[in-house]
């Protein structure tokens, strides 16, 4: 939604290239985190299935609260296990309050289900609560206070008691019923959790004071402020704060909804922070979180200092050169581009600022290895599939598309006159709205499939499509809904081929 509104085997030569971009690692025919992987290429290894019928469908809200027609909730991305285990986050109270429930994936039937005692940081649009699974498999879940809990064996009914743990350490927080109040009115996770290779997980979290007990302090006896936590595979807390990272004692937060980045070789961390309305896209040590380096997040058209909302998730994405893509929005906002914001990119030091695109907000981009565009005659070896709305709201033409962009080619943008990634291939959504050009393609991460040259994404008139890259068509789709303006949501390919798309706080699986 617009902001301002209220193992199947692969054969194919564009499979075989991702499997190079993309070598094996264990756990890689998992769904692990948000958009995938530790990178967010959103790509899959397995095939997808024909999107024939609905097999199975469960709600990620059971109590969802609309503003007027629309649903300003940002879901957490479904994650799949190599068994084929469909692990859901679930919201289950008006505010607040959610559990992660495993589903088998060839029925729906539930396998398991454990509440939380998560508790949201401040926000205008609901955030994600963001779970994220291991190569082991273990599952990582946020809780109070900033603690994260671990369930061994997520493929199981029976996994006993989960883990819980905390990154400022937990005997702090268990110090008495006073700690533990003050840790949970105090501590709050806000970003999903990321995992690297290893089966350390990151993430960003808040520290806002109270009057049950202040200042809070970890186990070392440093005081406690806002910034981002590591956890190791043994359980180890380490963390840094905002202000460290940067560099900038005006820096308060990691933005909000920004999934964690790991580089491909797994030494850096990449994550954006803000002041509450501007800042930096930063690369930290991953081991250490000390930091390597950071970039000024700047409008390309203006100069000015992009504006980074905590009502979007845009998270940075690692392509296979290890580049960095980051979406950002405009400044002056919001009708220089129409509300689109910018997909800034990065060399992997965040020392040279690249061709930028023309769309960035509330989006991720996507890996598309150039073998799955046949029309595509450039010198690229992959591409990147991004949403790319035109918002009539903001003085666009309301001819929403989704596009297939050259990071490293350019043309002059018709709207800013700015310099952009050259577009390969558009198309635009096929259904129209009332107020003019055709419903928002709904999605902040879409699911590629080299197998099939093909991208699934989600519309905000309820129907999930099949955008097939030999043809430039949209050549399959699932109704799943009568349509909905919602906040955007994630696609996902499961390991038997299997689609999985949100809508109207629903997860729909859709299959042949």
């Amino acid at each position: 939604m617009r902001r301002t509104k209220a193992m199947n085997a692969c054969l194919s030569n564009s499979c075989i290239l991702a499997a190079l971009l993309f070598p094996a690692v264990p756990g890689f025919a998992q769904w692990d985190s948000y958009a995938h992987d530790a990178q967010h290429t959103a790509l899959s290894p397995t095939a997808s299935q024909a999107l024939a019928q609905i097999h199975w469908q469960t709600p990620v809200d059971l109590n969802p609260q609309y503003s007027g027609n629309d649903l300003l909730i940002h879901y957490g991305s479904p994650l799949i296990t190599a068994a084929n285990t469909v692990i859901v986050p679930v919201k289950t109270g008006k505010n607040g309050n959610f559990r992660v429930d495993a589903h088998i994936g060839a029925t729906g039937a539930l396998l398991w289900s454990q509440t939380t005692d998560y508790i949201l940081p401040a926000h205008n649009w609901t955030p994600v609560f963001g779970p994220v699974l291991t190569d082991a498999p273990k599952l990582y879940y946020p809780g109070a206070a900033g603690t994260v809990y671990s369930r061994n064996s997520p493929d199981h009914s029976s996994a006993g008691r989960p883990t819980q743990l905390a990154f400022y350490g937990l005997s702090q927080y268990q110090a008495g019923p006073k700690a533990k109040q003050a840790f949970q009115a105090s501590v709050q996770i806000n970003t999903p959790l990321t995992a690297d290779s290893a089966g350390n997980i990151y993430f960003g979290f808040v520290v806002v004071q109270n009057n049950i007990m202040w200042p809070l302090y970890d186990s070392s006896g440093k005081q406690l402020v806002s910034g981002i936590a590591r956890i190791s595979a043994g359980g180890q807390g380490a963390w840094t704060p905002v202000t460290t990272a940067s560099g900038d004692s005006h820096i308060t937060e990691v933005v909000q909804n920004c999934t964690p980045a790991i580089s491909r070789d797994g030494g850096l961390l990449y994550i954006s922070v803000s002041n509450g309305s501007s800042g930096y896209l930063l690369a930290l040590n991953s081991t250490t979180l000390a930091p390597v380096a950071k970039a000024l997040l700047k409008d390309p058209k203006s100069g000015l200092n992009a504006v980074l909302s905590d009502n979007g998730t845009a998270s940075p994405m690692v392509g296979p050169d290890n580049d960095v893509y980051y979406g950002v929005l405009e400044n002056p906002c919001c009708f220089e581009n129409h509300d689109r914001g910018w997909m800034l990119h990065f060399s992997s030091d965040l020392s040279q600022l690249k061709i930028p695109g023309a769309f960035g907000w509330d989006d991720t981009a996507a890996v598309v290895p150039a073998s799955m565009v046949p029309s595509y005659s450039g010198t690229s070896a992959y591409l990147l599939f991004s949403k790319y709305n035109n918002y009539i709201e903001a003085g666009g033409d309301g001819l929403n598309k989704i596009a297939i962009l050259d990071p490293n080619a350019t043309e002059i943008d018709p709207i800013t006159g700015a310099t952009v990634m050259n577009e390969v291939m558009t198309i635009v959504g096929p259904t129209p709205n009332a107020q003019g050009g055709v419903y928002e393609w709904c999605i902040n991460s879409a699911a590629v499939d080299p197998a099939t040259k093909s991208v699934f994404a989600n519309s905000e008139d309820g129907t999930l499509y099949r955008w097939d890259l030999t043809t430039n068509t949209l050549s399959q789709k699932m109704v799943l809904t009568s349509g909905i303006g919602e906040a955007y949501t994630p696609t996902v390919i499961g390991v038997d081929g299997t689609v999985y798309a949100i809508n109207n706080a629903t997860l729909f699986a859709v299959g042949q």
